[in-house]
């Protein structure tokens, strides 16, 4: 029934909503103006009945009403004749027959006015009464005249009071018929007003059911498919796509649904881009670790094991042979691991795509010993299928695979838990060059230890509980000390002594070892102001990171501090590992000229265990090379190693660099590198690294000469 009516109601509008609002407001307005005017007319002519009423039947009424005051008059007048003497009758005479004169006037004015038959008849009665009135007060005047007052009086009797009497009653039945005259227009214009009202009242009636059905037509035309575009809104908002709207009849409500309908396919083609974007990995097409989350949200992780898996080398690749061999590596890595994977359908396998080259894989068995056992062999597999290189362009890559490894367990609260254990289980098998491990809780307490470790040593730095111990540097010509190499030592107040073994490396990946070089920095300078005086020709030599060579503002903190203490430039030197120049040499022989144009000495430490360049070492504006440990252990006893290091001490001097060696502990190591022509060493041989008094006392014993400077 409603498809009808609403087909119905699509037949007769308009196809437009502008057009059918149109047409029910023109219709509404129309029923409006129509009330108006009928009213208007109906008031004009109820306002021109009222005016006739005013102007004519008032009027008929006051002449009928004069009529009978006339006649009233003229009968008055005939009783003064009777009692009157002769010369008062005249007048009397005349009254009367200027009453006679009145009453015909009006009689004749009446005869033309009257439109009413009765009213016409009555007075035509009332003028042939009038007449016999007339002529029987003639009579009357006759006998008076005539001195008879016996016939005067039955004149009187039988002919003037009949014919008066009959006069008044036909003047009266004239006054009542218009009285019911005017009482019959007023009962009319009452009709034309409430025939008025009933009108005014259909049509108000009449134009409110127009309202409510053009209302009705309107939610039906207008409404009902808003209300469905509404609909088709919250469906979109709430993800579902499928639903298209009909075409319609109404214009505008059809091209809004077409245009909706194209938004919607839009909307969905977009979020499924977006999801696309937000839930996979855009090189290798694997879920990425959103997708992963969400997939095992809300999911049981008993028997659950996750596997991360790190390329080894992907830095390499990237800045040797660029990204996109990086990225074709991680390709065609991730279709190898799938190929790995697929044996394993039954096994609950998930495999997920992380940043750079990580991939992700979660697998679940029966029992946890399952799972190990699953684990093994999946990176066997993987590791299998890795075996051949992988050729890229021109280039052959061979890729390894770190596999960080995490069993769930009852602590295990959710997915991102076991994914963190199997990345700390990851790093533990970096940090130990291990093809893969298996996180443990021991491996989560040493992270949660270095995380305190990194806030402990903010707080030793701004409390000044490191310690800077130095030891002494040896000339081997005259056995005189002339610097000493700062080294730092934490005596931590609840853990106790921390091995810089331990805690500069890592302060070096927090990248928290500028602070340390700082405080070493400046406790070296005011360590050499304080000698300014006593000791003015020893210097100080401070171990600078890699970290620090990557920092443009180093130099100027350098001469900072020395312009600070007043302390002469080559009295400090800072030592640089040669690996760390060799990281990027030729930012590093900026800031190193930075450096030496302040004045200070600079080092290249632990020489020989790096991969430096002899064209890089010629422009280093160093002044000394230190020779590693290695080299000089049992140096005596080792031909090929005396010639490595005659080699190297030959090639120092060439370089008119200063040469030392350091870690001597014994006589003969001392005796050979003196005949080496090494200049000076460094060593528990020559002493122990030296702080507070012991360091005092070794300083007194130093000879005068050193005093003196």
């Amino acid at each position: 029934m409603k498809n009808v009516y609403q087909s119905l109601i699509d037949r007769c509008l308009p196809s437009r909503i502008s057009y059918r609002l149109a047409l029910s407001y023109l219709a509404i307005l129309s029923l409006f103006i129509f009330v108006t005017v009928r009213s208007v007319v109906h008031v004009q002519e109820v306002s021109k009945r009222s005016q006739e009423f005013a102007n004519q039947d008032l009027q008929k009424l006051l002449q009928v009403q004069n009529l009978a005051l006339d006649i009233e008059g003229s009968t008055s007048a005939l009783v003064l004749i009777f009692n009157a003497t002769q010369e008062k009758r005249k007048p009397a005479y005349d009254a009367i027959d200027a009453k006679k004169k009145h009453i015909d006037e009006l009689i004749q004015q009446l005869s033309t006015e009257f439109e009413d038959e009765a009213q016409r008849l009555c007075l035509e009665k009332l003028s042939i009464t009038h007449q016999q009135y007339r002529q029987s007060y003639l009579n009357l005047f006759d006998e008076i005249e005539l001195e008879h007052a016996l016939g005067a009086k039955q004149v009187f009797e039988t002919q003037v009071a009949p014919a008066r009497e009959q006069f008044l009653n036909e003047s009266n039945t004239l006054l009542v018929l218009a009285k019911q005259r005017i009482q019959l227009r007023q009962e009319e214009v009452r009709s034309d007003l409430a025939r008025l009202k009933l009108e005014i009242l259909a049509i108000s009636i009449l134009a409110v059911l127009l309202g409510i059905g053009l209302a009705f037509m309107t939610q039906h035309s207008v409404v009902q498919p808003l209300r469905m575009l509404e609909l088709n809104a919250l469906r979109i908002a709430s993800g579902d796509y499928s639903h298209k709207l009909p075409p319609t009849n109404t214009a505008e409500i059809s091209q809004v649904s077409q245009a909706l309908n194209i938004m919607t396919d839009a909307v969905a083609v977009r979020e499924a881009e977006i999801k696309q974007l937000a839930y996979f990995d855009q090189l290798s097409g694997l879920p990425n670790r959103t997708h992963l989350l969400k997939k095992y949200e809300h999911q049981d992780l008993q028997h659950h094991a996750m596997i991360i898996m790190d390329m080894a080398r992907l830095k390499i690749v990237n800045e040797t042979l660029g990204f996109g061999t990086g990225d074709t590596l991680i390709v065609e890595t991730c279709r190898r691991i799938q190929h790995a994977v697929n044996p394993y359908v039954d096994a609950r396998i998930f495999l997920a795509k992380f940043s750079g080259g990580q991939f992700a894989l979660i697998c679940a068995e029966k029992s946890d010993s399952d799972s190990k056992g699953l684990v093994q062999r999946l990176i066997e597999g993987i590791n299998h299928a890795l075996n051949l290189p992988i050729q890229c362009n021109s280039y052959s890559v061979d890729i390894n695979l770190v596999f960080g490894v995490a069993l769930a367990n009852a602590e295990t609260k959710n997915l991102t838990t076991l994914i963190r254990n199997a990345e700390i289980a990851l790093y533990a098998a970096k940090e130990r060059t291990a093809s893969s491990a298996w996180y443990s809780d021991a491996q989560e307490a040493s992270r949660l230890s270095h995380l305190s470790l990194l806030s402990d040593l903010r707080a030793a730095i701004q409390n000044d509980e490191l310690q800077m111990w130095l030891q002494p540097k040896i000339r081997l010509c005259d056995q005189s000390c002339y610097g000493f190499e700062a080294l730092v030592r934490w005596q931590h107040p609840r853990r106790g002594f921390i091995s810089p073994a331990e805690f500069v490396p890592f302060a070096e990946r927090a990248g928290y070892i500028h602070h340390v070089t700082n405080w070493m920095l400046e406790k070296a300078v005011k360590t050499l102001a304080q000698w300014r005086d006593r000791y003015p020709t020893l210097s100080i030599a401070v171990n600078v990171s890699t970290n620090d060579l990557r920092d443009h503002h180093f130099p100027d903190r350098v001469r900072q501090f020395l312009h600070q203490y007043q302390v002469t430039p080559n009295n400090l030197h800072l030592e640089l590992t040669e690996s760390g120049i060799m990281e990027n040499p030729e930012n590093a022989i900026t800031l190193l000229d930075m450096l030496r144009n302040t004045g200070i000495g600079l080092s290249i430490d632990d020489f020989g265990t790096g991969h430096s360049s002899l064209a890089y070492l010629q422009k280093l504006p160093v002044s000394e090379l230190k020779i590693d440990r290695s080299f000089v252990i049992n140096l005596d006893q080792h031909d090929a190693t005396q010639k490595l290091v005659k080699t190297i001490i030959d090639m120092g001097h060439g370089l008119d660099l200063h040469v030392i060696a350091e870690g001597i502990e014994t006589q003969e190591e001392r005796t050979t590198l003196t005949d080496l022509g090494c200049d000076a060493i460094q060593g528990y041989f020559a002493s122990k690294p030296l702080h507070g008094s012991a360091l005092d006392t070794w300083l007194e014993n130093l000879p005068r000469s050193v005093h003196r400077g």
